[in-house]
């Protein structure tokens, strides 16, 4: 099978740039060809080489191809000087850059092809690009001189995570495990509850909806204050701060899914003689699973907002939205970037925990069918 012809001319495309790059200067700190990093360059795209040929295609060419982009990553890294940052100057730099994007477009396209239907080994592909775009971040930050009030690089991200380890855990202690996740469950199931009684009684479905549009129309910034004055500055308040962002999304992704269930089916119940609650829980609730689900995962960051968002307006000295207000004022941006790491990640993890039971409860949905080939 031949290659696709925008594979091939990535991977030509970043042997050319790479080669050229050997030759231009860093800006002030000297040129490729003197430089000890430039042995890690020359053995990457050698390895590059010899990937972008016929026989370097599926998950082994993918993976020498990506081996060769990390090894090669690494000289630019460390040609830089922090003190004298080549900015515009160093044409070496950023047309290697170039060439590192052709090179890693070849392999992710590889990977791609070769992961599809291989289970874990499909997660190699947005790992890899999650680090592509840290790389890209650390290396502008450092080429062109950015200070790190504005933009900290992801390296000093990472010692601050290090560093405040203890401050970040007890951040998410107070944040996520007794605000977000009460919230969420309360919320969720309270949003759930009610669109079964709405269900049984149509009227109250006339009036919650437009209630629901309502209350999801009102800014957060204007209900968190409210709810810190009733439930007091701890926990409880983003508690229910998460409850009121979470209950009506929950609600009305709830009816909707009850009410996806199709007439053929519905007839084919009452042919049964099914009551209404066996109509229920064989048929309409298995059909606004997907819906109860979608709203689930929704909620999961809705939730994470929301009590961040409610500890601006009153909190313990501990907790999330507290950590960046506070060292925003600092000026200490390192820990702040890493409290959004933090976040982000609690929040991607919750969402990735839900996908996940969605696909083990709900395998029998047209979204999770494999097409055969």
């Amino acid at each position: 099978m031949s290659r696709p012809a925008s594979g091939a001319e990535a991977g030509t495309g970043a042997l050319v740039a790479a080669v050229v790059a050997l030759f231009l200067p860093l800006g002030s700190a000297g040129w490729w060809f003197v430089q000890p990093a430039a042995l890690l360059l020359v053995l990457g795209f050698v390895a590059v080489l010899a990937a972008t040929r016929g026989e370097g295609t599926g998950l082994g060419g993918g993976l020498v191809l990506a081996t060769a982009v990390l090894l090669a990553s690494a000289a630019p890294l460390l040609a830089i000087d922090p003190a004298d940052p080549p900015g515009l100057r160093g044409l070496g730099v950023w047309l290697l850059l170039v060439a590192l994007f052709l090179a890693a477009f070849r392999a992710m396209g590889l990977l791609s092809a070769a992961t599809a239907r291989q289970g874990p080994a499909a997660l190699l592909v947005p790992a890899l690009f999650g680090v592509g775009v840290l790389y890209v971040w650390e290396l502008l930050v450092r080429g062109f001189g950015i200070p790190g009030v504005l933009l900290p690089p992801p390296s000093a991200i990472g010692r601050a995570l290090v560093a405040h380890a203890d401050i970040l855990r007890a951040d998410f202690v107070q944040t996520f495990v007794r605000a977000v996740i009460p919230g969420w469950a309360i919320g969720c199931a309270a949003g759930f509850a009610v669109a079964l009684l709405a269900d049984r009684i149509p009227f109250l479905a006339r009036g919650l909806l437009p209630l629901g549009n309502l209350v999801a129309a009102l800014p957060i910034v204007g209900i968190a204050p409210i709810l810190v004055m009733w439930f007091g500055f701890d926990w409880q308040s983003k508690a229910a701060v998460v409850v009121v962002m979470t209950f009506f999304p929950m609600l009305v992704n709830t009816l909707e899914g009850l009410r996806a269930a199709g007439r053929l089916e519905r007839d084919l119940m009452r042919s049964y003689a099914a009551s209404y609650f066996v109509t229920l829980w064989k048929l309409r609730l298995p059909t606004a699973a997907p819906f109860v689900f979608n709203a689930l995962k929704i909620n999961s960051t809705l939730a994470l907002i929301g009590a961040i968002v409610a500890e601006f307006f009153g909190t313990p000295i501990v907790g999330m939205g507290f950590r960046i207000s506070t060292e925003v004022a600092k000026m200490a941006l390192d820990l702040v970037w890493a409290t959004i790491a933090v976040a982000a990640l609690s929040g991607s993890a919750a969402y990735g925990l839900l996908a996940l039971l969605e696909r083990r409860l709900t395998f029998w949905h047209p979204s999770f069918r494999r097409v055969a080939g």
